[in-house]
């Protein structure tokens, strides 16, 4: 059998994306707080107040997950918990004065990063790159969220 050509993969090519992704993060932006630590922050700064639940459907990020980078941020001082007046079961998430301290300088170095991890790319085509992998990763919603089906091939 012959060897399968992996530039044609998706999902290699993600993982490649991802690995520069990893890389650029952690010379250009931080350490210490990670690219999920700084959705949740900016979802925060966008959405004073929302629940934990809510935080993880707007950056993508499942139950586990959002739980331990909420649970870190908590830890760090950067977000405070409150509960919910209407519903005790639940807690309210805002940021801290460390924590809109933080988004604000890691947004100008994200900021920074992207400018060099888009670089390869004229304005043009970045446009259309997100376009796509737009589109691809809302498709891909429907893999996590059986309830709604998955789109047919075209």
């Amino acid at each position: 059998m012959a060897a399968v050509d992996l530039t044609t993969h998706p999902g290699h090519l993600a993982r490649r994306l991802q690995q520069a992704h990893y890389l650029l993060w952690n010379t250009m932006v931080s350490e210490e707080t990670t690219s999920p630590q700084f959705a949740v922050l900016n979802a925060l700064v966008a959405e004073p107040g929302l629940d934990q639940r809510t935080v993880g459907e707007r950056v993508g990020l499942d139950r586990s997950t959002v739980a331990e980078v909420i649970s870190r941020l908590d830890r760090r001082g950067l977000l405070g918990k409150v509960r919910d007046p209407a519903d005790g079961r639940r807690f309210l998430l805002r940021l801290t004065d460390d924590g809109r301290r933080v988004h604000r300088k890691l947004a100008v170095r994200t900021a920074r990063m992207n400018q060099v991890f888009l670089a390869p790319l004229s304005a043009d085509e970045q446009q259309t790159f997100f376009a796509l992998i737009r589109r691809v990763a809302d498709a891909a919603e429907g893999l996590r969220n059986p309830a709604e089906p998955l789109a047919a091939p075209r």
